[in-house]
């Protein structure tokens, strides 16, 4: 479940770091090495975060990349998910950044106002990468006109796109002998408590539930009922917060009724017992978010399990959030050539995209290869299109991966415990809050005119 947290960093907390870092240029790329020929060559380092199976995948990817350009040898930082932030920081205040390294989408906007990260848009457009083939939601993610993610220009390319699909226990709704979904039509919010009910259970007589509908986290599952039920947390020009509606109540208070009122949800009681991810994992629940990072990790479950549309709210449409990872070049490096095809290699070639397919932690950047990919209906999940379905149609980023700090959206979270206990109504608790996430939207927006001023 941490993996989910890869999206977005937020680290925009260190703007006193950023500023340290722009009034020098040292970079990491500062030895060379020795060929086989014995002539010098360049050595790039390249830093990421990720388990076992992303490192492998970008072994093989990189030594495939060093073979095509035999002039040049890169050398792999890698860091568990939690100790990224805290590492890239420490070499961004220490002059000492990475040629290429990942960057969160929240972290852009900083990046680039205090000059950490190199304008990579002529490059890109001088080179074979095809933008019309690359995911736009990925290429989007690091645009940046000097106010706003998502026009302007290109100041890192996507590692990967990030879709968070609603997966169901198959091998539940066949033994329970109810309907399959259907992959195309999603439910709406009755039908999905109507067979969340049929769903939750006590299966083996003992008087107590032992099988439920659904264990959904708020932080990572309420947009989508908020999204499809025609409400948002900031208006378009992202100035206001705008929770304090009737429909964003209305999806709220649905989500917490799942458990206070349906009982769909295992008790705080039982979740802390066994949370609802180990729980989704033994086969006791039926409903459960299923991103691409989870595929390895799923190949050893007890059951099948496959991929449908969220329920949709009042806009009769399914919502859902898709995330991203960025690969960013350093403005300081020393061979901006060779890091910049590094970072495109990596991005969008088929040989490196292929190795991080393989590793099951990624949907392919480029579309023509996941239009192949998810075409493969006999590994599982059998409807892998409906990842693309959130990439390209109906997912969005979160909310605050186009401000300039996320405190704003962090603070919706911090005490809406009540809520989901069933001790304070949805609509007592936003109205509430709004004012506390207005503040803190303002002192971002402040922040961010001062930093690119």
């Amino acid at each position: 479940m941490m993996n989910r947290k890869r999206f977005f960093s937020a680290t925009l907390a260190i703007a006193s770091i950023l500023t340290l870092a722009a009034c020098g240029g040292a970079n990491s790329s500062t030895s060379d090495s020795t060929g086989a020929d014995g002539e010098e060559g360049k050595t790039l380092t390249f830093m990421f975060r990720g388990g076992e199976d992303e490192k492998k995948a970008y072994e093989t990817a990189i030594a495939a990349y060093e073979a095509e350009n035999p002039g040049v040898q890169v050398e792999i930082i890698s860091t568990d998910a939690d100790q990224y932030d805290t590492k890239l920081q420490a070499s961004i205040a220490g002059n000492d950044i990475p040629d290429v390294f990942y960057v969160g989408q929240g972290d852009v906007m900083a990046y680039v106002d205090n000059g950490i990260l190199m304008d990579l848009t002529e490059a890109v457009e001088n080179s074979d990468f095809d933008l019309d083939n690359v995911w736009k939601y990925g290429v989007d993610s690091y645009r940046y006109d000097g106010k706003n993610i998502g026009s302007g220009n290109i100041y890192g390319l996507p590692k990967d796109v990030g879709p968070f699909a609603l997966g169901y226990n198959k091998t539940m709704f066949e033994e329970m002998g109810i309907p399959l979904p259907d992959i195309d039509v999603p439910y709406t919010w009755d039908e999905f408590v109507d067979v969340g009910l049929q769903l939750t259970a006590d299966t083996d007589g003992d008087g107590e539930v032992d099988q439920w509908a659904n264990g959904f986290n708020v932080a990572w599952s309420l947009q989508a009922f908020v999204w499809s039920n025609g409400a948002d947390f900031l208006n378009e020009d992202n100035t206001k917060v705008t929770i304090d509606t009737p429909e964003f109540a209305e999806a709220l208070q649905y989500f917490a009724d799942l458990q206070n009122v349906h009982n769909l949800t295992p008790s705080i009681a039982q979740a802390q017992t066994l949370d609802t991810y180990q729980r989704w994992m033994n086969g006791e629940i039926g409903f459960f978010p299923v991103g691409p990072w989870d595929m390895s990790t799923y190949e050893g479950l007890d059951f099948e399990y496959d991929l449908i549309p969220w329920p949709a709210g009042s806009t009769g449409e399914s919502a859902s959030f898709v995330g991203s990872l960025g690969i960013a070049v350093s403005e300081g490096t020393e061979y901006k050539d060779e890091a910049v095809e590094l970072a495109m290699y990596l991005s969008t070639s088929e040989e490196g995209q292929q190795q991080l397919v393989d590793a099951q932690i990624q949907i392919p950047n480029l579309i023509d290869m996941a239009e192949v990919w998810a075409s493969d209906t006999e590994s599982a999940p059998s409807n892998k299109k409906e990842f693309l379905d959130v990439v390209g149609v109906y997912g969005r980023g979160l909310p605050a991966a186009t401000t300039y700090t996320s405190e704003w959206y962090d603070e919706f979270f911090i005490n809406i415990q009540p809520v989901l206990d069933g001790d304070q109504t949805a609509a007592d608790y936003l109205k509430s809050v709004q004012p506390k996430m207005q503040e803190l939207l303002d002192a971002s927006i402040m922040q961010h005119e001062q930093a690119a001023n």
